[in-house]
């Protein structure tokens, strides 16, 4: 924000006739220029207000004769003296033997003239003055302060012209400050060190109070668990993590968990679900001997959160299939609520990952609990296979969401999973504009990979902020572990895998 002081058209017109204590002007306007009609200004310490204008101007300013107190002089509110200008001479009073500065700048605001003199008198300014032309003086005594105007013609003598006397007004009171407040924008204070300026303001736009959702990079929102020790009671540990069990139904559900070394029930922490794939169980992503579906546990997570910010939990299917609908919900539900009670998580960053049968549960899960996760990545989703809830338990709400997928799986189709499972959430997640007015998001195609090397991730621009989609192909079948280097066997060169930096970096944007 730019702010002028002291040089402006705010400063006392001495030549114009213009007496007020003091005077604050300006323009207020959005980010973008725009001027701000009917916004709130108040000058706090002095308890004045003003609204700004259709041109986003205001003025503030208090009258002399509206503030006549009886001294020796016909002195003013909060005036140590007085000073004015008669034929070129300048005469200074008060009641004291204090210091009084007089500066002279020139109409580019550059100073012409300094001197310090000492309790009343006069001075002729047409022995500083060797030009013609428009001035600006400030005069000060201690703390109280005076700005006017004065002309000289160019004759150098009984040139100079200038109206009555003026009060020496005591500087801003202290933390005086000016405010401005107007609806869908932020509130700005902006401190004053005098009350003659005029300021060009601009106001940002609030953040949007956001009916569904958290807004990107928002602040932890803490668990009931938050500043307490875990009653939890795990079967067993295991390597790099422990199990534990929940009853859902009547069926007895087995997780893993494994928490940060560094673990602290102060901290929200986030939580990431990693949800296994066919013919693999909940532990095999606890730990695992590294292959193309374990290369490190959590599908490369655990290994990526270096400041231990991350709770990591793992689901086992009953019998490795996520084929129990409403059931294999409530266990992810019940899961979830457990771990809210037990450790501090933040409960706004909530991360649900899987592959193969674990994409298709995620992405079921996804269109489901939109109220408690945050994100879902999937790896080869397939639009097939999924439960989801009927009529009105159907939750048409948006969610951050990023799939993985191989060109040539042949056993999740990637065209089927790009025309049908994409664009559903690309139509939740439309951005809407200020009229209310919804994006038809589902009609924007991704860039995709073209030759038999590579990769491409596409981010989708007419989604909302706070829900990203990002869609990455590569030239790969059912693999999730995609790598760079051709399209060859299941398997190659799965070490050098991007996906889990890519997945990384998609979570760690919330």
């Amino acid at each position: 924000m730019k702010t002028s002081h002291l040089l402006t058209t705010a400063c006392f017109l001495a030549c114009c006739g213009v007496t007020s204590a003091y005077t604050v002007t300006g323009l207020v306007s959005d980010d973008q220029g725009k001027a701000l009609k009917d916004v709130a200004v108040s000058l706090l310490k002095e308890g004045k207000t003003a609204t700004t204008d259709d041109q986003g101007k205001f003025t503030i300013h208090e009258d002399e004769q509206d503030s006549i107190s009886l001294s020796v002089h016909p002195a003013f509110k909060n005036s140590v003296g007085y000073i004015g200008v008669s034929n070129g001479v300048l005469s200074y009073s008060q009641g004291s033997s204090s210091p009084v500065q007089i500066k002279v700048f020139n109409s580019l605001g550059h100073q012409v003239f300094k001197k310090t003199m000492q309790g009343s008198g006069t001075y002729d300014l047409s022995r500083a003055i060797k030009a013609r032309g428009t001035y600006f003086a400030h005069v000060s005594v201690g703390n109280a302060q005076q700005n006017f105007r004065f002309t000289a013609d160019g004759c150098f003598a009984g040139s100079l012209t200038a109206s009555a006397e003026h009060a020496l007004l005591k500087a801003a009171a202290q933390g005086e400050a000016i405010r401005f407040v107007a609806d869908g924008f932020d509130t700005l204070t902006v401190p004053l060190g005098t009350l003659d300026t005029t300021l060009d303001v601009k106001l940002k736009a609030s953040a949007p109070q956001f009916k569904f959702g958290y807004a990107l990079k928002n602040e932890p929102t803490p668990s009931k668990g938050c500043g307490s020790a875990s009653k939890l009671q795990k079967v067993k540990s295991v390597e790099n993590g422990d199990q534990f069990q929940i009853k859902v139904g009547s069926d007895n559900r087995t997780y893993f968990i494994t928490l940060p070394k560094n673990y602290d029930n102060t901290k929200p922490h986030k939580v990431l679900f990693a949800l296994h794939c066919y013919g693999s169980s909940g532990e095999d992503f606890v730990h695992h001997a590294a292959d193309y579906d374990h290369p490190t546990p959590y599908y490369g997570q655990q290994v990526l959160d270096k400041n231990g910010d991350y709770i990591f939990v793992s689901l086992d299917a009953i019998g490795g299939l996520w084929n129990k609908g409403q059931a294999d919900h409530d266990f992810f539900a019940q899961t979830l609520t457990t771990l809210n009670e037990n450790y501090c998580i933040d409960t706004s960053r909530v991360f649900i990952t899987g592959f193969s049968y674990g994409a298709m549960f995620s992405y079921s899960l996804a269109q489901d609990m939109q109220d408690r996760v945050r994100a879902a990545a999937t790896y080869a989703v397939a639009d097939y296979n999924i439960w989801l809830p009927e009529g009105d338990a159907m939750k048409e709400l948006p969610i951050a969401w990023m799939n993985v997928h191989g060109v040539n799986d042949d056993r999740c189709d990637y065209n089927r999973a790009k025309t049908s499972a994409l664009p559903r959430i690309l139509k939740r997640n439309a951005k809407v504009d200020e009229n209310g007015q919804r994006a038809e998001a589902e009609k924007e195609k991704p860039d995709e990979i073209k030759g038999n090397t590579g990769h491409v991730c596409y981010d989708f621009t007419e989604v909302d902020p706070r829900f990203p989609v990002k869609w990455c192909s590569w030239p790969g079948s059912h693999q999730w572990t995609a790598h760079d280097t051709g399209n060859m066997s299941v398997g190659w060169d799965w070490q050098g895998t991007w996906v889990p930096e890519e997945v990384h970096k998609f979570f760690e944007q919330f």
